[in-house]
């Protein structure tokens, strides 16, 4: 009997993903699907925690879309090993700290690894030529395949037929006439299959699905590497970078400012590893010391917070000021005006 051929599909929560894995599992392949956590999605995070996004809706994409495919989605973190990709990305940067062509071989070096220990045959991934300006183009396609070990087990079915035939394609495992000649940034012809597969509810793709290749989010990281003097992070960096306001009003120490009620319950977990700022007087933020704060120091950073408080306009607002050895003070301080929280403060 022929044996049923196996794929695992990349899912990102996307719609490209989802359609690639649709697209295989029709044609009689058993596809199972895998999602690289690396800390920098994006989906997720700030819903839960900002109270001013509370009516949206909190799910994984990744795991939504493979239970729109019928298919067992694989969740594997690899904080650690994608480190060395933020860092030192062999490819570079694209607009901003996205390691877009070396995130994509990493993702489909990790897959090949677990296609080998798990007996599946080949790899599916939702790409599109011509889609994203670094990853997805005829030329930088090839480099993915080869550099990961995939070579001809990856098969892209959004664009199969504009692109030379892979294994399974030439085995017979899957039929090429049955895939996808698409190219270019639009998105009609995904939503169209969408359509017609009966999917009405899927992830947008604007912005993408990587804290990476956001402007704002890519400085915050740039900064903190420059105030400490090296490339590496924590998840618990990444993390905060995702939260709150933040300023460095001095260069040897940031402020990270809550927003709402939901950002001061996350930040409070971390007032045990930092410095932390909360008016006592009127109802206000909270806010942690990320650096080498000064005794000096304090009254700028608690006139900040009493700014960013409901004092704001009072004469004085009392802040609570507490250390990471419990050790607490309280300062009377006159609160900054919009005006003075300078322009360069903010990151």
């Amino acid at each position: 009997m022929k044996r049923q051929r196996k794929a695992v599909a990349l899912i990102s929560g996307g719609l490209d993903s989802m359609l690639a894995a649709k697209l295989v599992k029709e044609q009689g392949v058993e596809v199972e699907g895998i999602n690289f956590f690396t800390g920098f999605c994006v989906e997720g995070h700030t819903q839960a925690i900002r109270h001013s996004k509370r009516d949206k809706i909190k799910r994984n994409n990744a795991l939504w879309a493979a239970e729109q495919i019928g298919i067992k989605l694989h969740i594997v973190e690899v904080i650690e090993e994608y480190k060395d990709i933020v860092i030192n990305p062999k490819h570079g940067y694209g607009a901003n700290l996205n390691p877009c062509l070396d995130c994509k071989g990493f993702m489909v070096a990790k897959a090949l690894e677990w296609m080998h220990q798990h007996d599946f045959d080949f790899i599916v991934t939702g790409e599109v030529i011509g889609q994203r300006p670094m990853s997805q183009r005829a030329e930088t396609m090839p480099i993915i395949a080869k550099e990961s070990g995939a070579d001809d087990r990856l098969v892209r079915p959004l664009s199969a037929k504009l692109l030379p035939p892979t294994l399974p394609e030439t085995e017979g495992w899957i039929d090429r006439e049955k895939l996808r000649s698409l190219s270019g940034r639009s998105r009609k012809p995904q939503i169209a299959m969408a359509k017609d597969y009966g999917y009405l509810d899927f992830a947008q793709p604007a912005g993408g699905c990587c804290f990476l290749t956001d402007e704002k989010y890519a400085d915050k990281l740039r900064d903190l590497w420059q105030a400490r003097g090296d490339r590496d992070y924590e998840f618990d960096d990444i993390m905060l970078l995702k939260i709150g306001r933040h300023l460095r009003p001095k260069p040897h120490f940031k402020m990270i400012i809550s927003r709402d009620a939901g950002e001061t319950r996350f930040l409070h977990g971390y007032r045990k590893q930092f410095i932390s700022l909360y008016p006592t007087s009127h109802k206000g933020p909270l806010c942690l010391i990320d650096g080498a704060i000064k005794a000096e120091d304090l009254p700028l950073a608690s006139s900040i917070v009493a700014r960013y408080s409901q004092g704001r306009d009072a004469e004085e607002v009392t802040i609570n000021i507490r250390f990471p050895n419990l050790h607490e003070q309280e300062l009377n301080i006159s609160p900054l005006s919009p005006k003075e929280v300078q322009r360069d403060w903010i990151l």
